[in-house]
């Protein structure tokens, strides 16, 4: 099922899948005029979010090298490198700042409050001080938020429909993200609550520190385990959904990347296609339009992915409820 974000109000409607074809293509840029250019912060090199946030640009009629150049800073998987890398950005005077992950984001606004910046965050941009509200963002940023209060609950009740007998769950978190890592804990202890579920929070922002959660989790026998939204635990999706299914431990995750890379299951919104129209965004603000006025657009659909070769590695058998609901089987 292909996801789709849009703003409330009926005008803004179509501006999904599509908005850019409106708009002829960009011309090269005059001699003598300055090429726009837009900074990328991304968690890492070469990511698909960018050559996604790429196809969106091409929507709206930019190619990277034709009518816009692109300068990428890469955080090498550290949240802490993101604020050097927006000073950097902003002394090099680009045109628009553009960001893949929410302390990108928050970055970047400390870093200026004068070049347009459009982000993609998994948190809600009101409450984490991005925009003013979500209708009229009311500064110089605007963007995509797939952000949901609802997520982890029903996340969380997927995972207990696929294992009925779970008592024990572990929520993995990144506390370098510390504002997110705390807002989804409180939505999944919430939903925990509601079901009857233990919950038990591991933090981890390295790759030896999520070796030393799963080991945790093993002696621990924990049932389940709830990965949170997060850019580095996407870029280490690999070692999360190996150790997972060494351990045998079922998992949920927030996106289809996981379970493309031999997670167990995901639930949310496509961060591919947030990505996209990130850049269909950029470029209408190359194009003349103000963030200001560009309302944060929101998901309306969601994807619910069951990897069962992975199921069936770690022993488990999936109800044929579950699979007739997913929106894609992984056989």
């Amino acid at each position: 099922m292909a996801s789709c974000f849009l703003y409330n109000r009926r005008e803004f409607i179509t501006l999904i899948g599509g908005a850019g074809a409106a708009w002829p293509v960009a011309a090269h840029a005059q001699q003598g005029e300055r090429m726009p250019v837009i900074g990328y912060l991304d968690i890492a090199e070469q990511s698909h979010y960018l050559a996604a946030f790429n196809r969106g640009l091409a929507e709206a009629g930019y190619v990277a090298g034709r009518n816009v150049a692109i300068e990428v800073r890469s955080a090498a998987g550290r949240y802490d490198r993101f604020p050097q890398l927006a000073a950097e950005l902003v002394r090099r005077d680009v045109t628009v700042i553009a960001t893949a992950f929410t302390p990108a984001a928050l970055a970047a606004k400390a870093a200026t409050t004068t070049i347009p910046i459009v982000f993609s965050t998994a948190a809600d941009p009101v409450r984490i001080g991005l925009v003013a509200s979500l209708a009229r963002p009311g500064g110089n940023a605007t963007g995509i938020s797939f952000f949901s209060a609802e997520l982890a609950a029903k996340r969380l009740a997927l995972l207990r429909e696929l294992v009925p007998t779970a008592a024990r769950v572990a929520v993995l978190v990144n506390p370098a993200d510390a504002t997110r890592a705390e807002s989804t804990v409180k939505d999944v202890e919430a939903a925990g609550r509601v079901i009857g579920l233990e919950v038990r929070v591991l933090d981890a922002s390295t790759s030896g520190e999520i070796d030393a959660a799963f080991a945790s989790m093993a002696r621990d026998r924990t049932d389940a385990l709830f990965v949170t939204p997060d850019g580095f635990f996407n870029i280490r999706r690999v070692q999360l959904a190996t150790l997972a299914a060494r351990h045998a431990i079922p998992a949920t995750y927030g996106a289809r990347d996981y379970a493309e890379a031999g997670g167990l299951m995901s639930y949310g919104a496509s961060t591919t296609d947030a990505n996209r129209q990130a850049g269909v965004y950029t470029g209408r603000i190359l194009k003349g339009e103000k963030p200001a006025a560009l309302p944060v657009l929101q998901p309306t659909k969601f994807e619910f992915v069951i990897n069962l070769q992975t199921a069936k590695v770690i022993g488990l058998t999936v109800p044929d409820k579950l699979l007739a609901t997913a929106d894609e089987v992984i056989e």
